[in-house]
């Protein structure tokens, strides 16, 4: 059957008064997706992303999350149109939105715009037990990966690094995500990974668990260094306990935030903050990750260097968090 614009009209508004229910395909058609883009299986950005998918998704909006190389991959992502938005460390998506930091040269990424500041991403320095590494200067002529290209973890490692007096060329560095690090490590092709995540991870707790690990301390003069030279990092530590056996450190963290386009329809966009704020979604990231509760509306806002998009603006307003 073929429908007239006046009767596609009167059907739509029958649809839209709930005294009509549109069948199969149509009804499908209603439903929209919103992909978010985290990180590696092992890290902490996808099971996060999997449980606020979980949660916003609804009768009218399909979220999902899908794993990728981090924060760099996710914003190019989000401008070629693979995924609708994408969690990103601080200093990345500022530095995109200003073609600063490793964006230097590039298009800013003028559309990107923020949803949620979520959680600290602290630093971890994740070294074999035993090797008497007490110090990022005792990395020099170690096998130490670093993580992928496309992730924000790169940028952190070599940052820090560099504090420390390691340049490239002083280690024998290997570009692999943390679940494969975490096995190379185990089997001892690898003395030390960086990887920049909330804590408990998944691939550090099962070293702990099966392997023994340490972690090294960012602190002292190095570490006033590296926050002098990158504003976006912030004293943080990893506590006693967060693995199994291991010695708590001091470190640094920068913030893990939700990000998308201005393309993408203000409606959306706030009906997908007002899920990311529900009950529904507090008592899930609650029970689901130990990062969960650190996700309050409270810092919702907090140390965003881009613009908030217009939707999740609406929310923020009606919430009474921003004038």
């Amino acid at each position: 059957m073929i429908l007239d614009r006046r009767q596609f009209g009167i059907l739509s508004g029958l649809v839209a008064a709930g005294v009509l229910t549109l069948p199969g395909s149509l009804a499908a058609q209603t439903k929209r997706f919103f992909r978010i883009g985290t990180g590696g299986t092992a890290g902490t950005y996808y099971p996060v992303g999997g449980l606020i998918a979980n949660a916003i998704s609804s009768g009218t909006v399909d979220a999902s999350a899908v794993a990728t190389n981090g924060s760099v991959a996710n914003v190019n992502g989000i401008v070629g149109g693979s995924m609708e938005s994408g969690f990103s460390q601080s200093d990345v998506a500022t530095w995109a939105y200003t073609g600063t930091g490793v964006y230097q040269g590039r298009p800013k990424v003028e559309e990107l715009r923020a949803i949620a500041n979520l959680y600290p991403e602290t630093v971890h320095v994740v070294v074999k037990k035993g090797l008497n590494l007490r110090s990022i200067a005792d990395l020099k002529g170690k096998r130490v990966s670093i993580d992928e290209p496309g992730s924000g973890s790169i940028i952190n490692a070599k940052a820090i690094l560099a504090g420390y007096g390691v340049r490239d060329g002083d280690y024998r560095a290997e570009n692999l995500k943390p679940g494969p690090s975490a096995e190379k490590l185990k089997d001892g092709g690898l003395d030390a990974f960086f990887i920049t995540t909330g804590y408990p991870t998944a691939a550090v707790t099962e070293l702990a668990a099966t392997t023994g690990v340490e972690l090294l301390p960012i602190d002292g003069e190095p570490a006033k260094k590296i926050m002098e030279a990158s504003r976006f990092f912030f004293v943080d530590n990893i506590p006693d306990g967060a693995y199994k056996d291991v010695k708590g450190v001091a470190s640094l963290a920068v913030g893990a935030q939700w990000v998308t386009s201005a393309k993408i329809p203000a409606d959306l966009v706030y009906e997908i903050t007002k899920g990311l704020w529900s009950d529904k979604t507090r008592a899930l990231l609650d029970a689901g990750h130990a990062k969960g509760k650190a996700i309050r509306k409270e810092t919702a806002l907090s140390g965003l260097g881009i613009p908030v998009h217009d939707g999740a603006q609406r929310f923020y307003k009606e919430a009474g968090l921003m004038g």
